[in-house]
């Protein structure tokens, strides 16, 4: 180590530095010399794996990977235990990241994750959690019933369940010509793009609640579900009660085919985390609320591109079209989900020879 040149009143002159700083900074270049030649081999895999060139890897370079990137994670260790100096610190630390991504790393690009993921990854998910599913559905369909028997009972009940925004003009003793005005066919498309996003945010909202709230075994997702559903029973009742059954039914169903049944498995996903906790089986808890978890998480990626189409057949197709053509939009919709869901992706029974 070079002594550095102190300026004084009578010229220059050289100043030794302390004992203990030239101790470290020798045993930094000892320490970083007897180790360079792996990091430097192991540098030049990781950079030809991530140009693609992995034919120019030989056999040995291949098998020497994982040992190469073990020593380097353990001289990093090393160093950072001994405080040797940062730029040999910096420089392990990013060889050792890259060295990960190529060792540990995923081995499929966004492109094939998402053909796997759209072709059978996200039903198979689906079907595994049918169970929950049924239930959700049971309990949704209980919050409907109730909420159109506790209405029929007491119209107070009305303003407990439906929202502000929703019961401007559809209130109970509002005469038919009104409840149909609130379901009547748009002339343009103006401010409607707006309009699709504040409904794919109000929708991904309480998708995304019910399935957070499923780490307490299920049970708030449950009561969040029957909630929800007590409002479109409330409704129900008071169309029903001018007679426009059917109009509000086809101005539901174009787009609700679709958002009804993204919370339906939203609600079932988070239900499905907190029932493997309680039922764990076999299994830890940590481990069944992890496996879950993985299943969930991927059930509410398709959750979200499904709220992304609710939200765009009803910010247009509800909004342009008439009872017709939303009642067929609504059952194409429905029959393309549970043909997508619970047909497609199954593996084929091999034939016997």
């Amino acid at each position: 180590m070079k002594a550095p040149i102190l300026k004084t009143l009578f010229g220059k002159a050289e100043v030794a530095p302390p004992p203990d700083i030239e101790a470290a900074a020798l045993r930094s270049d000892r320490f970083r010399l007897e180790r360079e030649h792996d990091w430097r081999r192991l540098e030049d895999i990781v950079v030809r794996m991530e140009k693609g060139r992995l034919r120019g890897l030989s056999d040995e370079d291949v098998l020497a990977l994982p040992a190469l990137y073990r020593t380097a994670a353990s001289s990093l260790a090393v160093a950072r235990e001994t405080s040797l100096d940062a730029a040999t610190l910096e420089y392990l630390d990013s060889l050792i990241q890259r060295a990960w991504f190529q060792v540990y790393g995923p081995r499929q690009g966004f492109v094939a994750w998402l053909r796997g993921f759209l072709g059978g990854g996200l039903s198979r998910s689906i079907r595994e959690i049918w169970l929950d599913i049924c239930i959700a559905l049971a309990v949704m369909v209980a919050g409907t019933i109730t909420g159109w028997l506790l209405v029929a009972q007491d119209r107070e009940w009305y303003y407990a369940f439906v929202p502000v925004q929703f019961a401007d003009t559809r209130v109970p003793g509002a005469s038919r010509e009104v409840l149909i005005e609130s379901l009547q066919v748009e002339k343009d498309t103006q401010g409607m793009s707006a309009f699709a996003a504040f409904l794919f945010s109000n929708n991904a909202g309480v998708s995304i609640l019910a399935f957070a709230l499923g780490f307490a075994f299920g049970i708030p997702s449950l009561m969040l579900l029957m909630h929800n559903m007590a409002v479109l029973g409330a409704m129900l009742w008071l169309y029903a009660d001018a007679g426009l059954t059917l109009e509000f039914a086809a101005w539901l169903s174009v787009h609700g085919t679709t958002e009804l049944f993204a919370i339906l498995l939203a609600g079932a996903a988070g239900m499905h985390i907190g029932r493997s906790m309680a039922f764990p089986g076999n299994r830890s808890i940590l481990a069944a609320a992890a496996e879950s978890g993985r299943r969930g998480a991927q059930v509410m990626v398709g959750v979200v591109l499904m709220l992304v189409a609710a939200a765009l057949l009803e910010a247009f197709p509800r909004q342009l079209l008439g009872t017709e053509g939303r009642l067929i939009i609504g059952g194409v919709m429905l029959l393309f989900w549970l043909a997508y869901f619970f047909a497609f992706g199954r593996e084929r029974k091999a034939e016997p020879a």
